[in-house]
């Protein structure tokens, strides 16, 4: 693994942080990429993973792009021309601020115009929010960023196509929705100029069980191999390379190891901490039902008093 990420991953500490730095990482790598459009982008469907793979225009921004208003575009002066590009400013700058998760351009059709995608990575779906609102803020942004970086003045016919896609983990089944514009013919049939493609939102639900092999589900079978608990890394490894001929050795390799590792961890965490708060449930009806202290009930559980100070923590 590069010597940036790995120091990256120190310096964040937190596995639940590192875990989505790495998962950000490996869905940045080309390879990956041209896979989901391959399988979300119309334009793209049907070409060979390997020869989109080549549409991917320029730099694939990783957790530095500003979703903020006023934050996604960085002005610059090349030879004395005003040049405005996506904001590469490091995202800690931006500290409590939206950040797109990756965001790229990809090359389509004969004369390789240009649409703007932006990938997003869910552990599950929030609860602190509906995530399509979230999703539709940041295709939003995706467009009304463009002007003086994509387009000038009001010529708004230069505006680029735009996917927010969506990657949503623990899900109880394989999901997957297309949310974009429709027209409604309310009165008369007039046709009016514009394109009702622009916008683009797809939203992926992974469940934690591989999906079978075949056809319908490859997307979610490649990303589950990816992401899904469970698996082990030579089992990744194995699915990656003889199912869609993704080579996942050297750096690839030690990065789904790592998030391998990862993910473990923080399931054993998450399992550990469901039997503490069992035992306090269970603490609480001990007490209730004896009128019992704390501590009487600690002991007629077995708990160990070294482990008395967490028990007496959570009761409060």
């Amino acid at each position: 693994m590069n010597t940036d990420l790995k120091n990256l991953l120190a310096a964040l500490g937190d596995e639940s942080t590192q875990y989505d730095t790495i998962a950000k990482n490996i869905l940045a790598r080309s390879s990956v990429l041209s896979h989901i459009l391959a399988a979300t982008v119309d334009e793209l469907k049907g070409i060979p993973p390997e020869k989109i793979e080549e549409l991917i225009d320029g730099k694939v921004y990783v957790g530095n792009v500003a979703a903020e208003p006023g934050l996604t575009n960085k002005a610059r002066r090349i030879q004395g021309n005003r040049i405005v590009v996506l904001n590469t400013v490091h995202s800690e700058e931006f500290e409590g601020a939206a950040i797109f998760d990756i965001v790229f351009y990809v090359k389509i059709g004969e004369e390789c115009s240009k649409i703007i995608i932006n990938i997003e990575a869910q552990k599950d779906d929030p609860g602190g929010y509906d995530i399509l609102n979230r999703a539709i803020f940041y295709v939003s942004r995706l467009i009304s960023s463009q002007k003086e970086r994509d387009f000038r003045g009001e010529n708004y016919n230069d505006l680029r196509r735009v996917y927010s896609i969506w990657i949503c983990m623990n899900m109880d089944e394989c999901i997957w929705n297309h949310v974009h514009l429709i027209n409604d013919a309310i009165m008369a049939n007039h046709t009016w100029k514009g394109k009702l493609d622009m916008t683009n939102i797809v939203l992926l639900g992974l469940p934690n069980s591989l999906p079978e092999q075949g056809e319908k589900y490859a997307l979610h079978r490649m990303l589950s191999a990816l992401f899904s608990t469970g698996l082990s890394s030579r089992e990744r490894i194995d699915i990656l390379e003889k199912e869609y001929w993704i080579p996942a050795e050297s750096e690839f390799g030690e990065e789904l190891n790592m998030m391998c590792n990862l993910s473990q961890g923080i399931l054993e965490r998450g399992i550990e901490q469901g039997i503490i708060e069992g035992k306090v449930e269970n603490l609480r009806a001990l007490m209730e039902t004896t009128a019992w202290s704390a501590e009487q009930a600690l002991a007629a559980l077995k708990v160990p008093e070294e482990e008395y100070p967490k028990y007496l923590s959570m009761l409060k």
